[in-house]
């Protein structure tokens, strides 16, 4: 009878033995700041591959031609945000395509429903204008891989804050439907908002280490700049509502489930597949 596993070779245990003592869930405590550095890069990339996947779910059912490209682009920087960061984590792929819900630490306000475009531009709107001022800062991080990939997305994501600004005002200042439509996606997406400006025990410590800037200097910018285009958007702001938390600590919504479902099948249906 053939034995169940192949025979370890003397060269396969040269790799091993050139292999770093720790996997892609572990964390690398011989690293100043470590701990906490892992867990950033992981909200960071949770963040990006959860509304890139979100995002490419347009792909194909866009209003027009031309915004269907441009959701589907947009969906594509993400995931490259999401690989860079999820590889300086760990291995990236384990990382993307085999945690479970619990496992992830994005915020809420990326893994909600696409609902209708102007929901979805609601959504866009909200996290990327965020984003756009976090990775702004970022780019003094004491962290040289994060003060790196700042400087390159954070050219990215000034055009998707101005995509999505944009057709807010659009949709805003268009028709009556489209309006309420708007209106009602950021009604929706309002309550999440909170949880971009909130400091944990793990943001405390990056923000003490120097790797992250403190999202709450950059609020109050935040609050204007998006009033300013509710205000050109003719729109009204929503009123503040109970805020939202957990995300970060893997208390997530029941739609991240159903989103993990659909990303992760072929990798974990195939977990021996190469492409």
């Amino acid at each position: 009878m053939a034995p169940s596993l192949p025979p370890i070779r003397p060269e396969d245990e040269v790799v091993a033995e050139k292999l770093p003592p720790h996997g892609a869930f572990d964390l690398r405590d011989d690293e100043p700041h470590g701990a906490v550095r892992k867990e950033y890069l992981l909200r960071l990339g949770d963040d990006s591959l959860v509304l890139g996947q979100r995002v490419s779910e347009w792909c194909g059912h866009g209003p027009v031609l031309e915004v269907d490209i441009s959701l589907a682009n947009l969906a594509l920087d993400l995931v490259g945000q999401a690989t860079l960061l999820l590889n300086a984590a760990g291995d990236g792929d384990q990382l993307a395509f085999h945690r479970d819900v619990l496992d992830f630490h994005n915020c809420l306000l990326v893994e909600q429903p696409n609902g209708d475009f102007a929901q979805t531009i609601a959504r866009h709107l909200l996290y990327t204008t965020w984003q756009h001022m976090l990775f702004q800062r970022l780019q003094q991080s004491s962290d040289q891989f994060l003060r790196e990939f700042a400087h390159k997305a954070v050219k990215e994501v000034a055009y998707h804050r101005e995509i999505a600004a944009e057709w807010t005002i659009r949709l805003g200042d268009g028709t009556g439907e489209s309006a309420r439509r708007m209106s009602e996606g950021l009604e929706w997406n309002w309550r999440f908002v909170p949880e971009l400006f909130e400091v944990d025990e793990v943001m405390q410590g990056a923000i003490d280490g120097g790797i992250a800037p403190d999202p709450r200097a950059f609020e109050e910018e935040y609050r204007s700049a998006i009033a300013a285009v509710l205000a050109e958007a003719q729109l009204q702001q929503p009123a503040d509502q109970r805020a939202i938390l957990g995300g970060r600590r893997g208390h997530h919504s029941e739609h991240l489930g159903h989103l993990l479902a659909v990303m992760q099948f072929l990798p974990r249906t195939y977990p021996d597949a190469t492409w």
